[in-house]
Formats: C-alpha cells, sequence, structure tokens
C-alpha cells in the first residue's frame, strides 16, 4: 500500500486501532502496536523486515523487533477480541469454518519450531516453521481469525531447546496440527463471537479419523478431503466366516476384504448420470464450475466398516484434478451444499497468498516463541484492516444465493499512507521507545 493510498483512510485506520490498542497494555506498547501496524500496511521495500519497516514509520528497526520479542502483551486476548470485532462483519448463515497450515521456510536451528519437513510454500520438505491456522469464510467475507504455531517432536522432547526459544512450558508438548487446528475451533466455539456450523480442510486434516470425531462432538458438520487411496466399504458389508480349524475358539465372521475399495476406486464406477455440473463460486474469472457426485459409504475403522457418511466426488468438467471428501452431514443434505462447502477450503489458500504479499505475513526475523506469535497476530490485524477497508469502500454482500466465496482482494485498496502526526511528536515517540 502506497503512503498516499493510505493517507486517505488514516482517520478510519485511527478509529480501528483504537479499538484495539488497549489489548497491548502499557502506552509504550499502545504506541508501538500503532507503528507495527502501520508498517505492515505500508511498505516502500519489497520485505517487511525491521529495518525497512522503519523506514516508513517513527520508529527505529530496534524497537520494532523489541515489540515482537521483549514487549509482554497478550496475543490471544488481541486474538479474542478480534474475533468479536469480525463477528458483525461476517456473520453469515452460510459462514465456514477453514483449517490449513501453512509453511514458512527458514534458514538454520535456533528459529521456534523450524525443522526439515513438508512446506507447501515451497511444495517440497524444506527447513521451515509451521503454522495452523483457522479461518472465517463466508459471502460476506474471509479473515484468518486463529493461530498456532506447531512443534515438532524434536522440539517438544527436547525442554533445553524449547526453554532458549522461549516456548512456555504448558506449551512443551507435542500437538499435531489436527490437534492444534480442533483447539481452535473448540476455543472459537467456546467465546462465541464468530459462528458457522460447517468446517472445511485439506487432507491433512480430513484422513485423521481424530479431528473428524472431534469436530462431529463440537456439534459441526464437515467436508473434508480425503487422500484418493482412502479405503470405504459399501453401506451393507457382507460377512464370512473363515473355516473351523478344529481348535480353539470358532472364528467370528469378518467382513469380506474384496468390497474394501479405495475411494478413487469407487470414482470409477459411478454413472455418468451420478454427475452434477454444481458452480460453487463467482470468481474473477467467470463461474467456477465442477463436476460432483455423491454416495453414502461405511468409512474403514481399525482395518473394519465404520460409520455411515458421505463420500463427496469432485472433478474439473473435463474430468481432470479429481478430489475425494468426507462429509458427516445427514442423509437428506442437498449435493450442491456439500459442494459450497468443500469450495470454502480454497479461499484460506488465497487468503495466505494475499497476507505473504500485502502484509509480510512470512517476512519476519524472530526466532523466539512469543515473537512469531506476536508477529502472526499484527498481520491477522493488517488483515483484518483490509477487510474492513474492503467492506467500507464498496464491497456489497454476496446475494444469498451465492456460495462462500468473493473475488481475490485487490492489492492495493482504495486508501492506504501515513498521517502526519507532527514532528515533534514523532521525534518524541521514536525517542522514547528507543
Amino acid at each position: 500500500m502506497e503512503l498516499a493510498e493510505f493517507e486517505r483512510v488514516y482517520d478510519s485506520f485511527c478509529a480501528f486501532h483504537a479499538e484495539f490498542a488497549p489489548d497491548f497494555g502499557r502506552k509504550q506498547w499502545r504506541e508501538n502496536s500503532d507503528d507495527y501496524l502501520q508498517g505492515l500496511l505500508v511498505q516502500t521495500e519489497e520485505r517487511r523486515n525491521a529495518e525497512n519497516m522503519a523506514e516508513a514509520v517513527p520508529l527505529s528497526a530496534r524497537a520494532l523487533q523489541r515489540f515482537l520479542t521483549d514487549a509482554r502483551w497478550d496475543d490471544a486476548a488481541v486474538t479474542a477480541h478480534l474475533q468479536a470485532y469480525l463477528a458483525p462483519k461476517l456473520t453469515h448463515p452460510r459462514a465456514v469454518w477453514a483449517v490449513d497450515s501453512s509453511g514458512f521456510p527458514k534458514q538454520g536451528t535456533k528459529s521456534v519450531g523450524v525443522a526439515r519437513q513438508y512446506c507447501g510454500a515451497l511444495g517440497k520438505v524444506a527447513n521451515c516453521q509451521i503454522g495452523v491456522f483457522l479461518a472465517h469464510v463466508g459471502p460476506r467475507g474471509r479473515a484468518l481469525v486463529d493461530k498456532r504455531l506447531y512443534l515438532p517432536p524434536e522440539w517438544t522432547h527436547n525442554p533445553a531447546r524449547c526453554e532458549a526459544a522461549g516456548v512456555p512450558q504448558e506449551q512443551q508438548v507435542y500437538r499435531s496440527e489436527t490437534q492444534l487446528a480442533l483447539q481452535m475451533l473448540q476455543q472459537a466455539q467456546g467465546r462465541g463471537h464468530l459462528n458457522a456450523e460447517w468446517v472445511t480442510g485439506d487432507d491433512t486434516f480430513g484422513k485423521s479419523p481424530e479431528f473428524r470425531d472431534g469436530v462431529t462432538a463440537a456439534g459441526l458438520r464437515y467436508v473434508l478431503e480425503v487422500p484418493p487411496e482412502t479405503p470405504v466399504w459399501p453401506l451393507a458389508p457382507s460377512y464370512e466366516t473363515p473355516p473351523y480349524a478344529g481348535k480353539g475358539p470358532r472364528p467370528a465372521p469378518r467382513p469380506r476384504v474384496a468390497e474394501r475399495q479405495e475411494v478413487c476406486e469407487r470414482a470409477k464406477r459411478l454413472p455418468p448420470e451420478a454427475w452434477q455440473a454444481i458452480t460453487v463460486a463467482e470468481g474473477t474469472q467467470g463461474p467456477r464450475t465442477y463436476r460432483f457426485a455423491a454416495e453414502r459409504v461405511r468409512q474403514t475403522r481399525d482395518g473394519k466398516p465404520g460409520a455411515v457418511l458421505w463420500l463427496v466426488y469432485r472433478e474439473n468438467l473435463d474430468g481432470s484434478e479429481p478430489r475425494y471428501f468426507f462429509s458427516n452431514a445427514p442423509e437428506e443434505t442437498p449435493l450442491s451444499t456439500l459442494a459450497w462447502v468443500a469450495a470454502a477450503r480454497w479461499p484460506i489458500e488465497t487468503e495466505f497468498e494475499t497476507d505473504k504479499s500485502d502484509i509480510g505475513l512470512d517476512e519476519y526475523e524472530v526466532r523466539s516463541w512469543a515473537g512469531w506469535h506476536h508477529h502472526i497476530t499484527m498481520c491477522l490485524l493488517a488483515s483484518a484492516f483490509l477487510l474492513t477497508m474492503q467492506q467500507e469502500w464498496g464491497e456489497k454482500d454476496a446475494p444469498p444465493h451465492a456460495p462462500p466465496d468473493l473475488p481475490d482482494r485487490p492489492r492495493t485498496l482504495a486508501a492506504g499512507a501515513l498521517h502526519a502526526r507532527g514532528t515533534a511528536a514523532v521525534a518524541g515517540r521514536d525517542a522514547t521507545a528507543q
């Protein structure tokens, strides 16, 4: 965002920051949060590291870094306030929770949580940190509303390493990405600000029976992607009894293994009339239309037939790029509903791309637990401000029949730049912060 652009919405920015300023505690941290937030929004250099941000705001690079690493403000409290702030802006009957993880490539071994692991940003295994995020997606807009840093076993099994990075004692327990996502969902439900009855996510979450069970236990419905090799059973599997060997207890009936199929194999056997072309979103380049089909099957638990659920199939109109989803929705749920919930997953990936390119979600130079959480929280605030400006500057709600997707947010809004606050006041603040 250019300085001249930001200047046009400076009054709106001041009102936005005033909403959250008390959450940062002491006066210096409140003022530093103002500068850091502006530094994320107003950038004249390619990267938003502390040195470059200091060129755009009246605060030194050292003071900006200390705001992340040394200032003792509660990022969880800011996140709770953020969800309350966004509720009237995003609430909609067709809103969906979306969970996803994002990789942050890093060098060395000191940055908290860094390890060789799959990095989606690079599309390969690499040295990186993994953040797990919760998003709220709907016809009125989308926003990242919570975050967790994933700590691999090599970190949680090494207390000294965790202590050196400032990981709190209660966080030095291994939690998988799916456990972190479920934790965020449960906390958001408990706060009661943002609401949605559906959850969607990629196959990291869909292939986890524990995550699916946790979502169901929370009273939520899901449409979660699963890998093509996921095995399922027919609704009414047949059983066979192995021959008795003459010794010991007689064998119990067992399901015929030949009836168990991978979801990709079942898709090939669907008749042509099972497929429907459904438009799931109105994108910037026209309608996004795919072919969908669905059937009731039994999931596999411990190698045996489990509970009944929906198996949803999706592919391009030419039959390419197939995708598969599980859903715990009731039997009477329309295919069109399953389709648009599944489509709500992709906006969170677009949000990652936008927030990394426009507000520096991945452009931080801190190694500590506090530093990571403080930077990411400030980015969530910056993104929420952009959403606020998008709505204030004329973006109207999608019509009631539209699926929960919006055209991509413009890279620069009709808004933007630092407001003159007085040279003497700026100089005084900078001297105090340093």
